[in-house]
């Protein structure tokens, strides 16, 4: 672990030889370090690259004050992985099996988001699960949140996009594990309605900058809304709801895919008869929590960070061409108990794309059933760092228990 100190508050890296870090993620580092709302230290995950509003894979506690664009616009993004002890032989065909999980969770983006949108419900055919879960544990509360800021209920994204999986590095995949069996594995979060509570609360704090004289902010996407705020408990309120529509998200997608893979194999078993997030392992990474560190109650954001308790499942990706572990936390006090959400950008989305070659992408995704052109080179295994230099930076947060390979991925694409 490597320590630098700035002037308020210490950022503490776990890093190793070969897993770099930007200059401007450095910058976005020490800026938040220099905030006198943070608690303690910044704890940096080794999957830490340049991100909107402060670094992917970063921890922080604070007493005082929340940072919405700290936290971003993906409230709840997460993943969920299940192991199904199918055996790898009984998908014959993938190319089959991947059109069939197409065929029943929405992905992607089309029509700008409008009806007739590849990526959601059209508003007059919302499926009967997708609305069970709407009406019975999303919409009272919803409704509470839209009472004090009105402009969060305009629209029916919010029902459509639910159950569906979105763009950029959002995918289902299926994969197996040392034992040759397959998992079904996700990562998703709040989808439009999470993006529009993190811009509504980011622009109320930025608004604020002046009422709460933190005109000598280094940046200002680190606008913080302090707890004599009124709008403290409204983003409080919003964001937790997010995070629970992200794992509703999870839930409805995951047992949609299970049942695809049930009628693929013709085993009915595999569809767990009571479906929710307890069935399977489920995590945040972009989201804040109350939690109790050094003995003190604070409120820890994890940006692009899993919570890794000691005991706690991990869900930790590589790329779509690499594997993913499953791990258990190792409790570590100095991490505010967390461990790196992935491997981490290596190259942003346009330098990606304008270095990597169409050949590169379809090598290094060799063996997986998934797209195979220019459209997902922002997204290509060689935009992101080794998966296992990860892991070795962070042997001292998580112990790896499984290590999945993807056969299947999928990715939604913007059309």
């Amino acid at each position: 672990m490597l320590k630098i100190e700035t002037e308020n508050a210490a950022i503490k890296l776990w890093t190793t030889e070969g897993l770099e870090l930007e200059q401007k993620a450095m910058k976005q580092l020490r800026d938040l370090a220099e905030l006198p709302i943070i608690f303690k230290h910044v704890a940096v995950m080794p999957d830490v690259h340049f991100g909107y509003g402060t670094t992917v894979g970063t921890v922080f506690a604070s007493q005082s004050a929340i940072i919405p664009a700290a936290v971003g616009v993906d409230i709840g993004c997460g993943m969920t992985a299940l192991n199904t002890h199918v055996h790898v032989n009984a998908v014959r065909d993938r190319k089959e099996l991947r059109a069939l999980l197409e065929s029943v969770v929405p992905h992607g983006r089309s029509n700008n988001g409008d009806n007739g949108d590849t990526g959601s419900w059209d508003v007059d055919d919302i499926p009967e699960d997708v609305m069970y879960v709407w009406k019975n544990r999303l919409e009272s509360e919803f409704n509470e949140i839209v009472d004090s800021y009105r402009e969060l209920g305009r629209g029916t994204g919010k029902i459509r996009q639910l159950g569906t999986l979105g763009t950029g590095n959002h995918f289902l995949e299926i994969t197996v594990d040392e034992n040759d069996e397959v998992w079904v594995l996700l990562h998703t979060g709040s989808r439009g309605i999470g993006a529009h509570i993190g811009d509504l609360f980011s622009k109320i704090a930025y608004q604020d900058l002046e009422a709460w004289t933190l005109k000598t902010m280094p940046n200002r996407s680190l606008a913080h809304i302090p707890r004599c705020s009124k709008h403290f408990h409204g983003y409080i309120k919003a964001s937790m709801w997010a995070q629970k529509y992200a794992v509703e998200n999870r839930s409805i997608i995951m047992q949609r895919a299970l049942q695809a893979l049930a009628n693929y194999v013709g085993d009915k078993t595999l569809v767990p008869k009571y479906c929710d997030s307890k069935t399977w392992i489920d995590c945040h990474h972009n989201y804040i929590a109350f939690e109790h560190h050094f003995n003190k109650n604070v409120m820890v954001t994890r940006k692009g960070a899993v919570r890794a308790y000691k005991g706690d499942y991990c869900i930790i990706p590589g790329s779509m061409g690499a594997c993913t572990y499953i791990a258990r936390g190792l409790g570590n006090t100095e991490s505010f108990m967390s461990c790196s959400h992935g491997a981490g950008r290596k190259l942003s989305r346009d330098e990606a794309t304008k270095t990597i070659t169409l050949e590169q992408h379809v090598t290094s995704t060799a063996g997986v059933e998934c797209c195979k052109d220019a459209s997902v080179l922002d997204e290509t295994p060689l935009a992101y760092k080794d998966i296992d230099l990860v892991m070795e930076a962070q042997r001292t947060l998580v112990e790896p228990i499984r290590k999945l390979k993807q056969i299947i991925c999928i990715k939604g694409l913007s059309s």
